[in-house]
């Protein structure tokens, strides 16, 4: 005969979470039959064991046994102690605002056969029965559909219901997961949202988050929302509850016992998205392609080549689809955007050498945006629109078949790029103040009901010459002076312009054509003095070249060789110890810091350091002079022209030494004609 008990219990749990460790609150130790008029609980605690492990404060080699272990696991991940490796905060290594969503999806019964079976003895054994209906997509999804592998001889039970063995639940689950974790992921998230399904609290500061009031039965459980530092959200997995207690490191009941308040540790790999910012002059501008970097200078009127690199965000499913990924890019004033040439490519790894996709603004996939602050300040915004973010989640170009664990571009980097130019203008910054160029990435998963936030910037300075012009005594014509400046680096002659307010020259071009370089003329200063102020120059070798002066007055010789070189200094850009709601908020052992403490727990590997220069005339160091409160801005020089030496006169005293001699020798010529004609007379 055959029979069937339904119980609301079984012998062991039913978990297909990869590396995911039990432990049970404490409950009334009982023996079996277990009790059918109790309900269960499930409790959960996330820890980031990504993190955990680097600080070297988890033993991988920790066995779960599904009993709470306060000792051995909350109290190392999630208390205060220091050997958490920061601490800086009360809560340990907890994960806050994930959620959890179940189902019950099979009743726990006892079979007993006694006919029709292949063995010769009786046995009795634990089933599940699955609603046929209300269980098809679980089954479908699990590649169970239409009762495929279900214990035959049990169907003349229950006509409205399939039976599974235990092991069979289990392989099949895994063997789903395997082949295409992603789309029995969303399949598996869909079949609870669709059948009515609850979610649990978001773990709150101590990671945990509770489900209680549980009829006794087998559960499906699924992770739903997952903050933005989770980059693996934990595979779907079965629970029985209760469950029959298991062995492990603090436990030695195995198989003796029902645990009705299950308490599981699910494992969360966690990282940090990642965005960069860095700029390079253009090639066009000099012939040579600098490196990018996060610091740069260049001359005014140059174009300015600028890449943000980032990494998009682990995607598993639809809860953790992209609903928002939108860049806001701010220029300082004096640089100005080259409308039209963004371009965002996709690339399978860090290095950005195998691409996937490259997208313009004309495929539609983002749009693009440009306005004003109040301050002057340039702003580009550039916006995924719906059809790249379906693209960036749910694209084949990446993850397919048996490798799909991830969907669409999950992890992949993405490389924008676009140039601007830096403006002949008195709003820019120079000196080592530098021109801070800030990008701000906004992003936003499915799930969740908030943004998320990084940042990062570049700078890029520009630098000065401060020529004052004196005469030796003080009377020549500054109008009449004329200098020439040619950056022997990259060899091209300055081009700037005059501005008659302040007086000062801002470079607008460079120039091969001698013909076409500005001829610098000093402009009188209040104190008598000629002052030619350039600003708007790169680190290079500069030479000023003297092509005309006030007429008595001696040029130079020979061109003045004025270098600018920079180097790193030790401050490091701090936009990263202000930014609360950016990097660090994504590591959960600093998710309580205060502002001012953010500091302290900078990501270093993140920072870059500020530029400065020094400056040279003729191979003698000069010190920099500030300009506007910003140190090192202007190469200063002094260039005297002297008198010229006096000409021998060509009239005065030679003239009237000839004008005598003349007229002596008239007297002397009179003088002879005289005695001759006298003597003649005589004679006659």
């Amino acid at each position: 005969m055959k029979s069937i008990k339904k119980l609301f219990a079984m012998g062991l749990a039913v978990m297909m979470a990869l590396s995911i460790p039990f432990s049970v609150s404490a409950a009334e130790l009982e023996d079996a039959p277990i009790d059918e008029s109790r309900i269960g609980s499930l409790t959960i605690y996330k820890y980031d064991l990504t993190n955990v492990e680097k600080d070297g404060v988890w033993d991988s080699s920790y066995v779960s046994t599904g009993v709470f272990d306060q000792t051995g696991v909350n109290d190392v991940l999630g208390g205060s102690g220091a050997a958490l490796g920061n601490g800086e905060t009360g809560y340990g290594y907890a994960i806050k605002g994930v959620e959890f969503s179940y189902i019950q999806v099979a009743d726990i019964v006892q079979f007993s056969e006694s006919e029709n079976d292949s063995r010769n003895d009786s046995h009795v054994e634990v089933l599940y029965a699955i609603d046929k209906t209300k269980g098809a997509d679980f089954l479908k999804a699990l590649n169970l559909a239409d009762g495929a592998q279900r214990y035959t001889i049990a169907d003349a039970l229950d006509e409205a219901k399939y039976f599974y063995q235990s092991d069979v639940l289990i392989d099949a689950l895994a063997a789903a997961l395997e082949s295409n974790s992603t789309v029995v992921k969303n399949a598996l998230e869909a079949y609870i949202s669709a059948n009515g399904g609850a979610a649990m609290p978001l773990t709150d500061a101590y990671g945990k988050t509770k489900a209680e009031n549980l009829n006794l039965g087998l559960y499906l459980v699924v992770e739903t929302k997952v903050p933005e530092m989770v980059v693996s959200t934990t595979d779907p997995f079965l629970i029985s509850v209760p469950m029959t207690s298991v062995n492990g490191t603090n436990a030695t009941d195995g198989g003796t016992r029902w645990i009705y308040d299950i308490t599981l540790y699910p494992k969360n790999l966690t990282g940090i998205p990642s965005l960069e910012k860095a700029l390079r002059e253009n090639q066009n501008d000099t012939g040579k392609t600098d490196a990018y970097a996060h610091t740069g200078t260049a001359s005014a009127g140059d174009t300015i080549d600028y890449q943000i690199i980032t990494t998009l965000p682990s995607i598993t499913s639809e809860s953790t689809f992209l609903s928002c990924y939108t860049f806001v890019d701010t220029l300082s004033k004096g640089l100005t955007y080259n409308k039209g040439d963004v371009v965002l490519e996709f690339f399978t790894d860090a290095t950005c050498t195998d691409s996937v996709a490259k997208w313009t603004e004309a495929d539609g996939k983002f749009t693009v945006a440009y306005n004003t602050t109040d301050a002057g300040e340039s702003v580009m915004t550039i916006e995924m629109s719906a059809a790249g973010l379906s693209e960036i989640n749910t694209s084949k170009a990446v993850y397919s078949g048996a490798s799909m664990v991830n969907s669409g571009y999950s992890d992949c980097t993405v490389r924008i790029t676009y140039a601007a130019k830096m403006d002949s203008s008195k709003d820019l910054v120079f000196g080592d103040k530098g021109n801070d160029n800030k990008v701000v990435l906004t992003w936003k998963r499915s799930s969740q009901n908030y943004y998320d936030t990084l940042v990062d910037d570049c700078h890029v300075f520009s630098y000065g010459i401060a020529l004052t012009k004196l005469f030796s005594d003080g009377q020549g014509d500054f109008s009449k002076v004329e200098f020439l400046i040619q950056n022997k680096t990259d060899s091209y002659f300055v081009k700037a312009e005059l501005n008659k307010n302040d007086g000062v020259y801002y470079v607008v071009d460079h120039v091969t054509d001698k013909a076409e370089a500005t001829h610098f003329v000093p402009v009188k200063t209040a104190d008598a003095q000629g002052r030619i102020i350039v600003k708007g120059l790169e680190d290079d070798t500069y030479t000023l070249t003297e092509v005309r002066t006030d007429s008595g007055y001696v040029m130079l010789k020979q061109g003045i060789d004025v270098v600018i070189s920079q180097k790193n200094t030790d401050a490091s850009c701090g936009i990263y110890g202000t930014d609360v709601l950016g990097l660090i908020q994504n590591d959960p052992r600093y998710q309580n810091l205060a502002p001012k403490d953010i500091n302290a727990v900078q990501q270093k590997y993140l920072e870059h350091k500020l530029l400065t220069v020094s400056a040279t005339v003729n191979g003698k160091k000069v010190n920099m002079v500030e300009d506007n409160g910003s140190i090192n801005a202007e190469a200063p020089l002094t260039v005297v022209n002297t008198r010229g030496f006096d000409l021998p006169k060509t009239g005065d005293h030679g003239t009237w030494m000839y004008s005598i001699g003349g007229v002596l020798l008239m007297a002397v010529a009179a003088s002879a004609m005289f005695f001759a004609l006298r003597k003649k007379g005589s004679v006659n």
